[in-house]
């Protein structure tokens, strides 16, 4: 039985968490990061709370913890930096990737994700999964990322979709709200295992 509802005219799919496993490659390179530049510990299990956030909502939420502000542009190049490095390691999440390879062709399909598209694109390109997309967008293409509803009304648009015949592919809680907040039918990937 496909997880697909009758009646869905378009798939989007978040990326990172969904149809990549890069959720520990970004774990590795934004701790190491973030502890080389503001010199102090960061814990594991405080920073794995963090996924499905933006970089900015990252960095927010560690100038807080700090009480200051860091070099935000310093501490992202070299964590992006980093994490490219890291993607020859990444390896796709079957059940998910499985549900894109099905229906490519058969439905206009799009990743939106609050993630770089420098890293995104790389990412998708790294598991041979870029070509069954007809749009992406990532945050460099909103004002607002998850849980703002942009990336999935902006990928509609893109797919010529009206938001209510889309269905989202997500693993995060940002992202289900994004949906949910866009008048999108979703799934959590994790019951897809």
């Amino acid at each position: 039985m496909s997880v697909v509802p009758p009646g869905t005219r378009a798939l989007i799919f978040d990326c990172d968490g969904t149809l990549v496993d890069t959720l520990p490659l970004y774990l590795r390179s934004w701790m190491t990061t973030l502890e080389q530049v503001t010199r102090r510990p960061i814990s594991r299990e405080w920073f794995r709370g963090q996924g499905g956030m933006s970089e900015h909502m990252v960095l927010d939420i560690v100038e807080d913890r700090l009480g200051g502000a860091v070099d935000r542009e310093l501490i992202i190049a070299t964590a992006r930096r980093s994490l490219h490095e890291m993607l020859v390691d990444l390896e796709e999440i079957s059940a998910v990737a499985a549900i894109a390879r099905e229906y490519h062709r058969r439905l206009p399909m799009a990743v939106a994700s609050n993630g770089s598209r420098q890293i995104v694109q790389a990412s998708l390109v790294r598991v041979g999964l870029d070509h069954l997309f007809d749009a992406m967008l990532t945050i460099d293409d909103v004002d607002k990322g998850k849980p703002a509803p942009d990336l999935f009304l902006a990928a509609a648009r893109r797919l010529g979709v009206a938001p209510a015949h889309c269905f989202v592919f997500e693993d995060s809680h940002e992202g289900m709200t994004a949906a949910r907040n866009a008048g999108m039918a979703f799934v959590d990937v994790a019951t897809l295992a």
